[in-house]
């Protein structure tokens, strides 16, 4: 019997699995850490990719707009900004010159303490910071797909922007970081339906670069002229292992490269496959917690069964979303529902409802049982419990153990 720690919230579960059954568990392959993030972080810096340094793009005097990610991201954002200050002091920028700005994309306002955990509190005193206002965006242009843009004006008004961010796998735009920060980070609610209706397009999945959803978010960063990023890679103990630093799509690529050495993991199809997120806020709600899901899906057989384990403790994570699961009373409502009217956050439930025609779909979490059967799930008090009650019905059938689902991306030869 193998027993295995699920990350679970702020905690971990464990589930035991027979030693016959248990086909494998997808780890990431993680370098061992042999430098700490300031040094890389400073490295990435010293040496932009295919751009000059920070401290040489500004000027004396010039405006400079930070993009950061919100509280549903796992970006070390405290840990990052004063090395990046550093270098923006370094070129005569003093900080009331500097305005942080909150991506939230369509998310939830924040709380003043989650801003600040999220900058930490000297900067939260010192700096200007600021939550994206997607009622308040001017357009720019359009992309060549015919996505509008249009971003927040405070971003538009800043002499110098800035991205910072994390890079792991995306479901729908291949990867995050970069250009995401731009849209739909800061981008108007219209800029970003228009560039998620391309989610369906069959290229738009998990690790792949050449997703039309990165591909126009690319394109409209460069419209709004992007000049600087700076990206980290986090193992699964959310520690840095790389940085990346310069041009908004070279220097993603570089990061994009450490990603797939790390996350991508060869394996077979199995009958059973049990997945956590990876802990929070990776499962804070259902909304978030879905890329696990997705990622999951490629490594289970068709009609086989996917148990997720997340704490949701904020719930479904999108009115609309949830709005969405109450109203439709089957998987096919669902499908029918998106296929008719392209509303954001009803997306999450049509892409969850064509997973449980395909497999029996299972949720360990904090959420009332109603919740989750209305989510297209069955409710389960834990992982073990289901485990063992599908064990017992088919003694043979193999098992594969995702801990770090968020994170890793299973693929088969």
């Amino acid at each position: 019997m193998s027993a295995i720690n699920l990350p679970f919230g702020h905690i971990s579960i464990i589930v035991n699995v027979p030693d016959k059954n248990l086909a494998g568990t997808i780890m990431p392959f993680e370098p061992e850490v042999t430098e700490d993030g300031v040094s890389l972080i400073k490295a990435a810096l010293e040496n932009p990719v295919n751009c000059e340094r920070l401290g040489e793009i500004v000027a004396p005097g010039a405006s400079v707009a930070v993009i950061v990610s919100d509280t549903t991201r796992p970006t070390p954002t405290a840990q990052i900004l004063p090395l990046l200050f550093e270098e923006l002091h370094r070129g005569g920028i003093r900080d009331e010159n500097i305005t942080i700005i909150f991506a939230l994309g369509i998310h939830r306002n924040q709380t003043g303490e989650e801003m600040e955990r999220i900058v930490g509190g000297d900067i939260y005193r010192h700096i200007r910071c600021i939550e994206h206002d997607n009622s308040r965006c001017r357009r720019v242009g359009e992309t060549s797909r015919g996505t509008p843009i249009e971003v927040f004006k405070n971003v538009l008004d800043a002499d110098v922007v800035v991205c910072v961010g994390n890079i792991e796998f995306h479901y729908y735009a291949g990867y995050s970081g970069g250009a995401k920060a731009i849209l739909p980070g800061v981008s108007s609610r219209e800029s970003i339906i228009a560039n998620h209706k391309m989610m369906m397009d069959e290229k738009a999945s998990s690790g792949r670069v050449d997703s039309p959803v990165r591909q126009d978010m690319e394109e409209a960063a460069q419209q709004v002229g992007v000049d600087f990023m700076l990206n980290v890679v986090l193992n699964s103990k959310k520690e840095i292992v790389y940085a990346t630093a310069g041009h908004v799509i070279d220097a993603h690529r570089m990061g994009v490269v450490q990603v797939d050495k790390m996350y991508k993991v060869s394996a077979e199809p199995v009958d059973v496959v049990i997945v956590s997120p990876g802990g929070y806020p990776k499962d804070i709600n259902i909304f978030q917690a879905h890329k696990a899901l997705d990622n999951a899906k490629n490594v289970v057989v068709k009609g086989g069964t996917i148990i997720l384990a997340a704490q949701c403790c904020e719930g479904f994570g999108n009115a609309v979303y949830e709005h969405w699961n109450n109203d439709s009373k089957t998987p096919d409502d669902a499908i029918m529902k998106f296929k008719h009217s392209f509303e954001f956050g009803g997306h999450k439930a049509a892409l969850i409802a064509q997973l449980a025609k395909k497999y029996d779909l299972y949720l360990v979490s904090d959420l009332p049982d109603a919740d989750a059967i209305n989510a297209f799930f069955n409710p389960a008090g834990s992982v073990q419990e289901v485990l063992d009650r599908i064990l017992n019905e088919k003694p043979d059938a193999k098992v594969c153990i995702m801990p770090y689902g968020g994170l890793t991306l299973p693929f088969s030869h």
